[in-house]
Parts: structure tokens; sequence; C-alpha cells
């Protein structure tokens, strides 16, 4: 089901790479959380333990050390060095079931278990569809589907990169997706975050970082800092590579309120993965016009639960005004007729070493729904940020 170490998203090989430079005694705790109360078949946990077990041979290879040394330049000589040698150990990762509701807590080094969480979730949606049996429309449909989907993203000049490892249908519809776009002869396909498929395709992976680097700053530095310090790091790291912030760990207007000319100015722009997305084009637009910046000098990367429909709509709502490109993902990797899983895996501990206190995370995100974090923290955060708690 996963079919090689670099069946993973880029973000976290982006994000070992900086770990491992900056936090290398940093500890990592992440939880699974079952958003839409999905009730699992009995035994998807024992085989998950088995597919967990297959990934502790991956390494490496040559081939593929030599595609990241010429594709993503960003990542450093040491790291890859580093990554060579790196082998999941499935014994960072507790997983139970209890009738129907799954538990999973992966623990240890951060630079190590951050590696985890696509590829585990990948794995527990394909099993769950294979385990339920559902009726879904055949391949030949699904190529059909593909190629209307490639030509009105085409037709609509929509940019856009696949973003569908985590809850995709299967490995296999991943990869017959891909072709399905790059055969299609018309298409706006950029990339794919999958660093497997971006390299089976002589594609472009795509990816910077995610929640957890914000979330761990915030237990370093505090929540009025995180924001800031976290891009202050990874500007460390990069250099100016990279350089699409996120924006919403604890809400857009926090990030905002310290995303000044500095860190704007160094930022090629930001994604939107929660709230409206058409909100959040004005605000950003009107935020870069305060900074005396022009914002079609900047981009807005649209992620946040996409599919086609949705994608045209905003191109035409920013077209002109500041440049958009979208990643698209679980509607490209798992629209097979069946309903996909509504879950995620978050960071939910961290320390910086092994002799400090853990702290618990929380995600304000700008979408109540997707707030992670114990009620307590939670309520201890937008305290602070001064957020309504109702």
């Amino acid at each position: 089901m996963i079919q090689s170490i670099l069946d993973n998203d880029l973000y976290k090989f982006s994000m070992q790479q900086a770990v491992h430079m900056l936090y290398p005694r940093a500890q990592a705790q992440y939880e699974f959380i079952n958003r839409g109360l999905t009730p699992f078949p009995e035994g998807l946990a024992k085989k998950v333990e088995l597919e967990l077990e297959k990934m502790a041979v991956f390494k490496l290879t040559l081939d593929q050390k030599s595609f990241l040394e010429k594709t993503c330049y960003f990542l450093t000589p040491v790291y890859l060095d580093y990554l060579e040698s790196y082998r999941y150990d499935p014994n960072e990762v507790m997983i139970k079931q209890d009738k129907d509701i799954l538990t999973l807590k992966i623990t240890g080094p951060w630079y190590r278990t951050i590696l985890w969480e696509v590829p585990i979730m990948a794995i527990i949606s394909e099993l769950f569809f294979k385990m339920i049996r559902q009726k879904i429309v055949s391949k030949r449909q699904r190529h059909q589907i593909n190629l209307k989907k490639a030509r009105v993203l085409a037709e609509n000049k929509v940019k856009f990169a696949d973003f569908g490892t985590r809850r995709r249908f299967s490995a296999e519809n991943q990869e017959d997706l891909i072709r399905d776009f790059l055969s299609s002869g018309v298409h706006t396909l950029t990339g794919t975050s999958n660093v497997h498929f971006a390299h089976m395709f002589n594609s472009t992976p795509i990816g910077t970082f995610a929640h957890e680097w914000f979330m761990f700053h915030a237990a370093l530095h505090g929540y009025q800092m995180a924001n800031p310090s976290a891009q202050d790091a990874w500007v460390k790291v990069f250099h100016g590579d990279l350089g699409i912030a996120l924006t919403d760990t604890y809400t857009t207007d926090v990030f905002l309120s310290t995303f000044d000319t500095f860190h704007a100015k160094l930022f090629d722009g930001v994604r939107q993965d929660s709230g409206d997305p058409l909100a959040f084009a004005d605000k950003i637009i009107q935020h870069y016009k305060r900074l005396h910046i022009d914002p079609f000098a900047k981009t807005i990367v649209f992620s946040d639960g996409l599919d086609v429909e949705k994608a045209v709509k905003i191109h035409k709502y920013c077209n002109g005004r500041i440049q958009d490109v979208y990643g698209i993902g679980t509607s490209l990797t798992n629209d097979v007729g069946a309903t996909p899983l509504n879950m995620v895996i978050k960071l939910t501990k961290c320390r910086a070493s092994l002799d400090k206190p853990w702290r618990n995370t929380v995600k304000l995100s700008d979408e109540k729904g997707k707030h992670t974090g114990t009620s307590e923290e939670l309520k201890n955060c937008m305290g602070i940020f001064h957020l309504p708690q109702g």
C-alpha cells in the first residue's frame, strides 16, 4: 500500500530537514483524530500493523537520492545522507481497536516520527475501503472522470497540484489519476505533493510546511510568538526557498497581525487551508496593499477541501488580482463513488528535549470544526488571543 520511502508528501521531508538541523533533541507525540466518527471494521488495526511492519525495510535508493538532489535543490547533502540511513521503526506507533473505535499514537524523536503521518493515513484509508467492499465506479469510468476534470481545469486555466495522498482510495488509484492527467493532451497539473509519484512521472514535488511547525514553535516560544518564530526558523533553514506561509494555525487574523513588511516580502505568498476562500483572498490582498506590496506579485495556494468546481470559482474571483494556484486532494484521489474518510493525524504534545516537560499543542483553524487540542489548552490559547470561545 505504501510504495517506497518517498511515498509521502514533500512537506514531511522539508520539515524533517528543518527539524534535523534546528531541533535534533525535540520529542513529539501525534494522535489519530476520527473527525467523521466513522465506525471502523473489526480487525483493521491488526492489518494496519502488518503494513507498518512492511515499511521497516524501506530505504532511500541511489536513484531516488539522485532524483532528490536534482529536483529538490533545497534539500542539503547532509540531510540526504541522513535520509539514506533512515529506517521506519514501527515501535514508534501504538495502535489499538476497541470494537469499531480506532486509537493511534506516534511517539518519539521529532526528526524520526515526522514521516509517519501521511503514509499511515493512506494505509488506513486504503484498508478501510478494501475491508468494507463498497461498490465503486469502474476503472474505465474513473479514467473518463479524470480526463473530464483535466479538461475543465485546463479550459479555465486553473494551475493545480495533486495533494491527495493522505485520503486516497488506493495507491493504484493515485497513480492512475496522475497518469490520466499527464496523458490527457492538455492539462494544468503543475506537480504532486507525493514525492514517489513525482519521481515515477518525472514531475515536480510540491510542498512547504504544515501546522505542526507552528504548533511546535508555540510550545517553544509561546502562542504570541509562534507565527513569527516559526517563519524565522524556516528561513534559517531554506534561505527564501519554499516560501509559502501557512496562515491558519492560530487563525489568519492572528497570523496577519505579525505578518509585517519584512515577512511579507520574504515569503512568496500564503496557503489557505480553512474558512471562506473568497473572504480569505480579499483579506490577503488588502493586507499586501496596506504594506505597499503589489498583491499580483504574490501567490495564494488554496488547499482546503477543494474540488474542480470550487477551484474554478475561486480562480475566477482571484483572476487579475493575485496569483493563485491550487492543491486538490481527496476529490481527485478518492472520487470513486465511496465516501472518503474524514480523519487527521495531528501533533498533540511536544518537548524541546528529553529533560524538558511535555507541552500540549493546539490548532485554531479559521473553521471551528477543525480545531484540535484539549479543551483546557484550546481555552487557554483562545484567551491569549482574545478569541470568542462560544
